[in-house]
């Protein structure tokens, strides 16, 4: 093979995405089989199988038991806004994009006092073992489940004070900068990663992928400061949701 040049594999699996892409094998369309692409290709056994794990990698493809691997449908990438601009009245940005847009989102959460992992306390800048609350969220949108997250605050920070439980007492519900204000914590900072990779089994269980999706990761942490006072992770599925940002010039 010289340089530059792709894999016999890589060539076929490049091919049959262009016939996907360009529609001439639609959704819900039954892919060729190995002994068919083996053909029409002038390949392997070994080659026509490595191309379709390509594909079905990818998220192009799915296999269906006794039946034969099929196109997947491929949904218009929606936006999760992420915004510089404070939403009217401290409501979380989720909350304030779906009333702007007369959607009907819906969320859950679970809270529970846990020690900060490794990862987590350097974010926030305490030892490990640290307690801390704990919130987790699953987002739906029309019933369908469209983002996770997880949020981590020190306990030695709003331990016996109203705002203990993000989502409960006078102020649950409200963003982090109204509520941290509530306990004379003045949020001046907030940072976040974008990153991606293979979603972990329960998360794609979670958002109705299947093993192999990628996944987008949005590391949030806010400060004041230079206190770390709330860190979190945003998983949306990468195939079905774009993260959209919303910055202030000035």
């Amino acid at each position: 093979m010289t340089f530059g040049e792709q894999p016999a594999y890589l060539r076929v699996a490049g091919d049959l995405r262009k016939k996907i892409a360009d529609g001439l094998l639609p959704p819900h369309t039954r892919l060729p089989s190995q002994a068919r692409i083996r053909e029409e290709y002038g390949v392997s056994d070994t080659v026509a199988l490595e191309a379709r794990k390509v594909l079905m990698a990818e998220g192009l493809v799915e296999g269906r038991s006794g039946s034969g691997t099929y196109v997947r449908e491929r949904p218009v990438p929606r936006r999760v806004a992420r915004s510089g601009y404070r939403p009217a009245g401290g409501a979380t940005p989720f909350r304030q994009e779906q009333a702007d847009g007369d959607a009907h989102g819906t969320w859950e959460s679970r809270s529970e006092q846990a020690e900060a992992s490794v990862a987590v306390a350097e974010r926030l800048g305490i030892k490990p073992g640290d307690r801390v609350m704990c919130t987790r969220y699953v987002f739906r949108e029309a019933g369908e489940a469209m983002m996770l997250s997880t949020s981590w605050e020190p306990l030695d920070l709003t331990g016996r004070t109203p705002v203990m439980l993000p989502e409960e007492g006078p102020l649950g519900g409200m963003g982090v900068v109204e509520r941290m204000a509530a306990i004379d914590v003045v949020v001046d900072n907030v940072t976040e990663e974008v990153g991606a990779r293979p979603g972990l089994a329960e998360e794609l269980l979670a958002l109705g992928g299947v093993p192999g999706h990628v996944v987008l990761v949005v590391q949030r942490t806010f400060y004041a400061s230079g206190r770390a006072v709330e860190t979190a992770e945003v998983v949306v599925p990468a195939d079905r949701y774009r993260v959209a940002y919303h910055l202030p010039v000035r």
